[in-house]
């Protein structure tokens, strides 16, 4: 087996940056070999039509997603709401449309935090106020599909 090969296996498994040193301990080589065979692997990587690239960061070589495709992650993966977040998100998916102070009032002022996070995640949009200086908060096709409320409303009937 090429050393590049076992390499990238093991950025793959580890799904963290590793170090030379760590490189070098694991596949039982010296150092000057895992360099090359690392150059050898982000030149494969660079070479090729695809979605992973190999690089080195400040902690090390880790084999990750092509910024390009980023935008995948949000679609794709599933979020991660904290208990706090996701009573917030409750609050707005029972209320919505809802003014954000009105939010405030009920979950107390980490809600702020709690909302940014829902919007950059694509839960819930803002909407300014015609009159007024609060916002308007609603969820959005993303909610009713990652929760599945259209098969929800379907089996309470």
């Amino acid at each position: 087996m090429r050393l590049a090969t076992q390499i990238e296996a093991i950025l793959y498994l580890q799904a963290r940056p590793l170090t030379l040193v760590e490189l070098s301990e694991i596949t039982q080589q010296d150092r000057p070999s895992v360099e090359d065979a690392l150059l050898e692997l982000m030149e494969d990587y660079a070479r090729r039509d695809s979605a992973l690239e190999v690089i080195e960061t400040e902690t090390g070589y880790c084999l990750q997603l092509r910024s390009a495709f980023q935008t995948l992650i949000q679609d794709l993966v599933p979020a991660d709401l904290s208990t706090g977040t996701l009573r917030t998100l409750a609050a707005i998916a029972l209320k919505s449309p809802i003014l954000q102070t009105k939010v405030i009032q009920l979950r107390g002022s980490g809600a702020y935090q709690h909302i940014q996070d829902l919007v950059e995640q694509g839960f819930i949009r803002k909407r300014r106020q015609t009159e007024g200086r609060s916002y308007w908060l609603e969820i959005t096709d993303k909610f009713q599909q990652y929760f599945e409320i259209d098969q929800l409303s379907s089996i309470l009937g």
